[in-house]
């Protein structure tokens, strides 16, 4: 389920130029803070999936919501210890 839900939410990146050095910039709208920058393409969606999996643990650890992506939803279980 994790990884088919980073599948689709890279799927939803968009990309962009940046004028002022020509680098790229990567963002997932849907994840908010999920951004990277790089001078690759290539590069900048790699950090992109860095920072969105990083992203997802924090939110997680921290038992923050996770946006459904394309109705993939990752639910935390609250467990009460014994």
């Amino acid at each position: 389920m994790l990884t088919q839900y980073i599948k689709k939410a890279m799927e939803l990146a968009r990309y962009e130029i940046l004028d002022d050095d020509h680098s790229f910039y990567g963002e997932i709208r849907e994840c908010p803070g999920v951004y990277a920058n790089a001078e690759t393409l290539e590069k900048c969606r790699g950090e992109l999936e860095e920072v969105l999996e990083e992203w997802i643990l924090f939110r997680v650890y921290k038992n923050l919501p996770v946006p459904k992506v394309d109705d993939i939803e990752i639910k935390i279980k609250k467990e009460t210890a014994a």
